[in-house]
C-alpha cells in the first residue's frame, strides 16, 4: 500500500491517493483536479473510488471532475449527504465567496470495515469538526487519514455550521487516541504526525 499526498485547492487542502497495484482510492480532491490526474497516468493507476472525510468546500472541489473523468462513486457520510449540492452547508458561500457545489454522494459511508478493490480499511465516525466528519484507517500499512479532526498539534475548527467542540474531543479521544502510538496520521491539512506524537505534544487535547 502507497500513499501521496498533494496540496489542491483554494486552501491547500491535503488530497490523498492511496493505492495498492493499479487500485487506487481519491481521498478528498480539494480542487486541482489535472493535477491528480496527471500523477494518476503517470503512476498507471485505476480509481475506484472517491471518498470524503467530509464535505466542506476545500475537500470537494475536485469531486466532479474526477467522477466524470473516471466514471467512479463518491462516499460521504449521510449527515452531510445535502451538503455537496448546498453552499451554505459547504461553507463556500460564506468562506470563498463564490459557490462550490457538485452532485450527490452515491454512497453513504458506515462505520465498520470496508473493501474496495484491493484496498481494505476501517471507516470510524469522528464528528466534530463537522457532523460527519469521519476518518479511514489502513490497519495493515498503521496510518490514518483524519481530515479536519486532527492535525499536527492541532485539530479542526469547530466555529462552522454542525461543529462541536465536545464532539470533537471525543472523536479524537475515544477514537483516534485509541489507535497504536505508532500510526502515522495524514490530515487535511498541514504536515503528516503520529498519534503518539499528538498524545504528547498537542496542545488542545494532550494525554
Amino acid at each position: 500500500m502507497k500513499i501521496n499526498g498533494m496540496a489542491a485547492g483554494p486552501l491547500g487542502t491535503n488530497c490523498y491517493i492511496v493505492h495498492n497495484g493499479t487500485d487506487a482510492l481519491i481521498v478528498d480532491p480539494g480542487g486541482d483536479s489535472d493535477v491528480m490526474i496527471k500523477y494518476l497516468t503517470e503512476e498507471k493507476l485505476n480509481p475506484r473510488a472517491i471518498l470524503l472525510t467530509h464535505a466542506h468546500f476545500d475537500h470537494i472541489g475536485g469531486v466532479d471532475r474526477l467522477r466524470s473523468y473516471y466514471d467512479v462513486s463518491v462516499y460521504l457520510h449521510e449527515n452531510e449527504a445535502s451538503w455537496l449540492e448546498n453552499p451554505e452547508d459547504n461553507g463556500s458561500s460564506l468562506l470563498l465567496g463564490s459557490e462550490i457545489v457538485t452532485k450527490p454522494a452515491e454512497h453513504q459511508l458506515n462505520q465498520g470495515s470496508m473493501q474496495i478493490g484491493t484496498l481494505s480499511f476501517e471507516v470510524i465516525h469522528t464528528p466534530g469538526h463537522s457532523p460527519g466528519s469521519v476518518s479511514f484507517i489502513f490497519h495493515d500499512d498503521k496510518f490514518v487519514i483524519s481530515g479536519d479532526v486532527l492535525f499536527y498539534q492541532g485539530v479542526g475548527r469547530t466555529d462552522l455550521p454542525g461543529g462541536d467542540i465536545n464532539l470533537l474531543e471525543r472523536s479524537i479521544r475515544q477514537s483516534l487516541y485509541k489507535l497504536p502510538d505508532s500510526y502515522t496520521v495524514y490530515p487535511g491539512h498541514g504536515p503528516e504526525t503520529t498519534i503518539g506524537d499528538e498524545k504528547q505534544h498537542n496542545p488542545f487535547f494532550p494525554v
